[in-house]
């Protein structure tokens, strides 16, 4: 979305001394500015995952493959379930 799109979905909140207060965005750009500044444009990934250490994500992912070894295991429907609260 290009800038002159975005300033045209802006409304502006301004006092009795006419002092600009407060800024007013419709929700679904607001998603998207969110959504923006929350991922990494080059991985994907959200801010969060990026921050997190890697010696966290190799124990991780180390404890997911242990797992399944010891029978360990989940139903799909778990999976479906987990990922559709994302969406």
């Amino acid at each position: 979305m290009i800038m002159a799109q975005i300033e045209n979905q802006i409304r502006y909140v301004i006092n009795a001394d006419g002092e600009t207060t407060d800024v007013l965005i419709p929700i679904e750009l607001w998603q998207q500015l969110i959504s923006s500044i929350n991922s990494d444009n080059a991985s994907g990934l959200a801010w969060i995952d990026e921050q997190e250490p890697k010696a966290q994500i190799l124990a991780d992912l180390q404890e997911s493959v242990q797992q399944p070894a010891a029978g360990q295991t989940s139903p799909v429907s778990d999976f479906w379930d987990y990922s559709r609260r994302f969406d």
